[in-house]
């Protein structure tokens, strides 16, 4: 009895320490992928950017004294990153393009307006061709867009 006990005690700690090793190793490689861009852009204090969040394959990342972003996208589809100086725009939109006549949100874009030239940088966030969780992580990622859209307004 008691060895019985022990064989099950040992398998349900393997079935448990699987998971958390994967989980684990997928963190320190996804932390590790986002430092490497952070100094890509910043070489030298890639320490700087003070508020980064993830969610949905995707990682924003601010510098909010040197006022410096970057949206990093992990898409199995298109991975991307993409460094915005906030020093050198003077606003920031958040663009919502429906599919017709109906609310359904098909893509959602960061619209930045240069300063010196009135010309608009558009970052895409959202793409409903790229989602595979479609209508579920299409609201998730708008909350997210609008939560850093006011973080990146305070910082410009």
């Amino acid at each position: 009895m008691e060895t019985s006990v022990t064989i099950i005690g040992i398998v349900i700690a393997i079935i448990v320490a699987i998971p958390m090793y994967f989980s684990a190793r997928s963190s320190a490689a996804n932390k590790s992928r986002i430092l490497n861009i952070k100094k890509k852009f910043n070489p030298n204090n890639p320490e700087q950017f003070d508020l980064t969040e993830s969610q949905n394959n995707k990682t924003l990342t601010i510098d909010q004294k040197n006022r410096k972003f970057i949206l990093m996208n992990f898409n199995p589809n298109q991975q991307e990153s993409t460094y915005v100086d906030l020093k050198s725009v003077s606003s920031c939109k958040l663009v919502l393009t429906t599919e017709g006549s109906s609310d359904t949100i098909v893509k959602i874009d960061f619209e930045f307006q240069d300063k010196e030239t009135s010309r608009k940088i558009i970052i895409p966030f959202y793409d409903f061709d790229d989602d595979r969780i479609k209508q579920i992580s299409v609201y998730q990622d708008h909350m997210f867009a609008k939560k850093w859209h006011k973080i990146i307004q305070d910082s410009i």
